[in-house]
């Protein structure tokens, strides 16, 4: 029992230090970064461009809910595919083997925000994401057609990989893409609250995998779940990523990205020097060159977005209900409920954020982290069902206070013209190495 502790303890010094790191590196950027997209986003309400905007808030926010629902039942179904893919007497092992391959789909995703960044920032936000969403519908229908380990061995867990991987290219522009499109579509004043509904719209995504995930659990049961019900949630992508794609079919491009496209157009014609010039422009080479420290500061501020959610809303739910407390039942109808309160909250701190500006936010959800996660840990840990309950839910109000802000923040960190590559770079870095990484470290 000792040992146990002395472990958790010790992983939850590391949480801590990531976090610390993060406040320290990130937050001073919030401050400056405001004026950025202020001065050239002037279509706040009673522009004709404004017509438009439920319809394209609609299409980002619901496309991204059914993305991110794709995306995360992998890990949801993470023991169940554990012992299909990579059995094993040892289940902990069998379990840190799927979120390794739930690991492998967040290494991608640097790749992807670099792919989809050139995309969005020479071809347009609105074809990056109609891509995006079906590079995550394929693979996820195709997971739940995989055969197991047992029926071919090895090349199981490699098709697996492939799979995950592809869907982390997908994901690495779908969340970046859906920030820069609803900021670059919102009124400029209540650009934190609109903004935040790209964080809220994922998680409702996320939190949906969970729900079939207990949903399946009690209508089929464990048996049959674990023999072919884990199936019927990956097979539902296809028709959630047609139904994704047919509303981003209506989506008008941005009015910032039709002004950026307008202006290069104009330039073109004026000499065809000029025109090679800016064809030989790379948004990710520009990016580096031009926003190095905008790079380091998003990519601060990232770490906690991936290493605390991750951290506390997939990896240790499962650990607690396997390995630490088995007797606490319904550790994933905790992990919903305190889903629920986390997507009600964000909206709201993106609307404080409007209000009261981003960096006291970014502040007070990030210092609660630091000072809460030790003892709330250890109440999830030594508890019973109501105290992890409060415990998730302590968690999801701290981790709301500083979610709200972020989306807003990073598309203000970055000029129009490299933000889409700016944000992909940075954040799915730091996705990359303290989110999909957290699970398996």
């Amino acid at each position: 029992m000792n040992k146990k502790h002395s472990d958790l303890d010790s992983s939850q010094n590391e949480v801590a230090y990531l976090m610390m790191k993060s406040v320290l590196n990130g937050l001073d950027e919030s401050a400056s970064a405001t004026a950025a997209t202020a001065a050239t986003a002037e279509n706040d309400e009673g522009d004709p461009a404004r017509k438009n905007f439920r319809k394209n808030m609609f299409g980002g926010v619901v496309g991204n809910i059914l993305e991110w629902y794709d995306f995360a039942v992998f890990g949801f179904f993470a023991p169940v595919i554990g012992a299909q893919f990579f059995p094993s007497e040892d289940a902990m092992y069998s379990l840190l083997s799927a979120f390794s391959v739930f690991a492998a789909a967040f290494f991608a995703r640097p790749l992807g925000g670099i792919l989809f960044g050139r995309i969005g920032d020479t071809l347009g936000r609105k074809k990056a994401l109609q891509l995006s969403v079906m590079m995550m519908a394929l693979p996820t229908f195709l997971m739940g057609l995989l055969p197991t380990y047992a029926q071919v061995g090895v090349l199981a867990p490699i098709l697996l990989i492939i799979l995950r991987i592809v869907q982390g290219l997908s994901v690495g522009g779908e969340l970046i893409g859906s920030m820069a499109f609803v900021a670059e579509t919102a009124p400029t004043k209540k650009q934190g609250y609109f903004s935040s509904w790209t964080f809220a719209s994922c998680y409702i995504g996320i939190m949906l995998g969970s729900l079939s995930a207990v949903w399946l659990n009690h209508a089929l049961g464990v048996v049959a779940v674990a023999k072919w019900g884990w199936r019927l949630p990956f097979l539902a992508g296809i028709v959630i990523g047609f139904a994704a794609l047919w509303m981003r079919k209506g989506l008008s491009e941005t009015p910032i990205f039709e002004e950026m496209a307008a202006t290069k157009a104009k330039k073109t014609t004026e000499s065809a020097s000029e025109e090679k010039e800016i064809a030989k422009k790379n948004p990710l080479s520009e990016v580096i060159k031009a926003a190095p420290g905008s790079i380091l500061h998003a990519s601060s501020l990232a770490i906690l977005v991936g290493g605390g959610f991750y951290l506390l809303f997939v990896w240790w739910p499962t650990l607690l209900s396997r390995f630490i407390h088995p007797h606490i039942h319904h550790t994933m109808t905790i992990n919903t409920i305190s889903m629920i309160l986390l997507i009600i909250l964000i909206p709201i701190m993106g609307s404080l954020s409007d209000r009261f500006g981003r960096k006291p936010m970014l502040m007070m959800g990030s210092a609660g982290m630091v000072l809460l996660s030790w003892p709330l840990f250890v109440l999830t840990a030594e508890g019973d069902f109501h105290s992890a309950l409060l415990a998730q839910l302590c968690f999801a109000v701290v981790m709301s206070i500083f979610l709200g802000p972020i989306p807003a923040t990073l598309v203000e960190m970055f000029p129009p013209r490299i933000r889409y590559s700016g944000i992909g770079l940075a954040y799915n870095i730091s996705l990359c190495l303290f989110g999909g990484t957290a699970p398996s470290s």
